[in-house]
C-alpha cells in the first residue's frame, strides 16, 4: 500500500505541484523522480485530448516496488504556474533538476538512493539532468530517442506518413505534399523565429521549445552519463527510433541494460497489427503493458538493493 502528498517546489520563479507517492512502512526509501512526455501533460501524463497515464501507472508499480516517487505538472499545466508555450527544453531541465533536489530532501526519502525515471521527452530531460552527475543511483530511460532532435522529427515524418487515413494520404497525393518535404520547411521557419512562442501555420507554438529541440543530439549527454542506464523502448514505436536502444548502449558511459518490447507502441500499450497513431485514443483506455512495468521494477529495485 502506499500514500499521497501534495508537493510544492520552486524553479525559476514558478511554483510547481506534484505528487509524492509513499509506501507503507518505515522509512526512509529509495526514490525515483518520474518525468511525462512531450506536450502540455500533468503530473500523470494526461493532456486535454488524450489521457496516457503513463507516468502515473509508472509511478505506481515503483511505489508497489517499495520506493517512493514524485512527479509533478508541467509550467502552465494543471496547478502549476507558468506558461508552457514560453517554456524551453532547458527550461524543463531546469525544473527536473529542481524537483529532483525537493525529492531528495523529503524525510521520507534516502537521498544516497534516487533515481531518474523519463518516458520520451522525459527521457531526454533526464539524460540533460544526469550528464555529469555522479550522486545519481540510476537513470531509466523510456521510448528515448538518441537521435538529433531534427533528425528525429524527420524520421517521425516518414514513419507516420505510410499509417495516416486513407483520404490524409489520398489529399496528400492530390496537393503532392511530401509530408517530409513540409516538415523539413516547417523547421526552416521555426529556425527564423527568435520569441519564445510565434504562429506557423495559424496557431501558437513554443517556438524556443523546438528550436532548442531541433538543435539537441541526446548522445552528447549520454555520453557523459556515468549512472547505470535501463533503456526500453517498443518495437513498434513511431515516435522514438527502437533502433536507438544500440546507440543508447554504444554510447552511455556506465553500464546499460537495453530492452526492446515487441508490439508495443510510443505511448507503451500493445498494438497487434501495423503500428499507427490512429489508435492512440484506443489504445489509451488500456493500462501500460506489464511487460513495461516489470523492466522498470525489476530494474530499479535491484539497484536499490544493491
Amino acid at each position: 500500500m502506499t500514500s499521497t502528498t501534495a508537493v510544492r517546489f520552486r524553479s525559476a520563479g514558478e511554483t510547481l505541484v506534484g505528487t509524492l507517492t509513499v509506501p507503507d512502512g518505515d522509512g526512509p526509501f529509495p526514490a525515483a523522480l518520474v518525468l511525462p512526455g512531450s506536450g502540455p501533460v500533468d503530473r500523470d501524463s494526461d493532456a486535454r485530448q488524450l489521457r496516457l497515464g503513463i507516468t502515473r501507472e509508472v509511478a505506481g508499480a515503483l511505489g508497489a516496488a517499495g520506493l517512493v516517487t514524485l512527479r509533478y505538472d508541467k509550467r502552465g499545466v494543471g496547478e502549476s504556474t507558468g506558461s508552457f508555450l514560453a517554456s524551453g527544453l532547458t527550461d524543463l531541465a531546469d525544473d527536473a533538476r529542481a524537483a529532483l533536489a525537493a525529492l531528495r530532501a523529503r524525510p521520507e526519502v534516502r537521498p544516497d538512493r534516487v533515481l531518474l525515471v523519463g518516458h520520451s521527452e522525459g527521457a531526454i530531460v533526464a539524460s540533460m539532468v544526469a550528464a555529469g552527475s555522479d550522486d545519481l543511483t540510476g537513470v531509466a530511460l523510456i521510448s528515448a530517442s538518441a537521435t538529433p532532435g531534427e533528425e528525429l522529427l524527420r524520421w517521425q515524418a516518414a514513419r507516420i506518413a505510410p499509417t495516416l487515413p486513407a483520404p490524409v494520404r489520398l489529399l496528400l497525393r492530390l496537393f503532392r505534399t511530401d509530408l517530409v518535404r513540409q516538415v523539413a520547411k516547417n523547421h526552416d521557419r521555426v529556425r527564423a523565429t527568435t520569441t519564445d512562442v510565434a504562429r506557423l501555420g495559424g496557431r501558437r507554438i513554443n517556438a524556443r521549445w523546438h528550436r532548442e529541440f531541433m538543435a539537441h543530439d541526446p548522445r552528447t549527454d549520454l555520453a557523459r552519463v556515468t549512472a547505470p542506464v535501463l533503456a526500453v523502448t517498443g518495437a513498434k514505436d513511431l515516435q522514438a527510433p527502437p533502433h536507438d536502444l544500440e546507440v543508447i548502449a554504444a554510447t552511455v558511459a556506465g553500464p546499460v541494460r537495453t530492452v526492446l518490447v515487441d508490439d508495443v507502441s510510443h505511448i507503451l500499450r500493445s498494438r497487434p497489427g501495423a503500428p499507427t497513431l490512429a489508435t492512440y485514443r484506443k489504445d489509451a483506455r488500456r493500462p501500460v503493458d506489464p511487460r513495461v512495468l516489470e523492466a522498470v521494477t525489476s530494474w530499479a529495485g535491484a539497484l536499490v538493493r544493491a
